[in-house]
């Protein structure tokens, strides 16, 4: 048995990207989508209960008039104290405010879930980590359109900017 990976709650944000209902409902792998939501809907409880601060992340595709259906995030997931970020690039950063809204709050440390691993998940964090975050990959709270994207991902790239571990590894201080 592997040791908890404690964190800090009070520098510490969950970063979830891309919980939609039209891309939670995608065939995806190796994960479904609702297996996804579901781990990280109780992150995100554990979160806020800890003090740490919940980011969710949703895309709005750029020069359109209307957004397609399901564009908002999935019901229920977003919470008073959650900070909800538009993003219309593959990542969260480029053009939002995540980095100054992330630093307001004095965090320092990442954990990243959501849809999809080698995509959104993975071109945040790349961001992130040039900013100069800690970065952390909850593995069993992200999935993508191949088991092997996902893999690539979790397996090659997280490990070279941060930890992965399951969610049943973290631990956040009691606020």
């Amino acid at each position: 048995m592997t040791a908890p990976l404690a964190l800090d709650p009070a520098r510490t944000a969950l970063v979830l990207v891309d919980l939609m209902d039209r891309i939670v409902a995608l065939p995806l792998a190796p994960h479904k989508g609702t297996e996804v939501l579901s781990a990280s809907e109780e992150l995100a409880a554990t979160f806020r209960s800890a003090g740490a601060l919940v980011v969710l992340v949703r895309v709005e595709r750029p020069g359109i008039a209307e957004q397609p259906p399901g564009s908002g995030l999935v019901a229920g997931l977003l919470k008073d104290g959650d900070v909800e970020i538009v993003k219309r690039t593959i990542g969260a950063f480029q053009g939002t405010g995540l980095d100054a809204r992330l630093r307001e709050h004095g965090v320092t440390t990442l954990v990243f879930g959501g849809i999809a691993t080698n995509l959104g998940v993975e071109s945040t964090a790349r961001a992130a980590g040039d900013l100069g975050y800690d970065l952390v990959f909850v593995e069993d709270a992200m999935t993508a359109f191949t088991e092997a994207e996902h893999e690539a991902s979790v397996r090659l790239d997280f490990p070279r900017l941060g930890t992965v571990v399951p969610a049943a590894r973290l631990r956040l201080a009691q606020g």
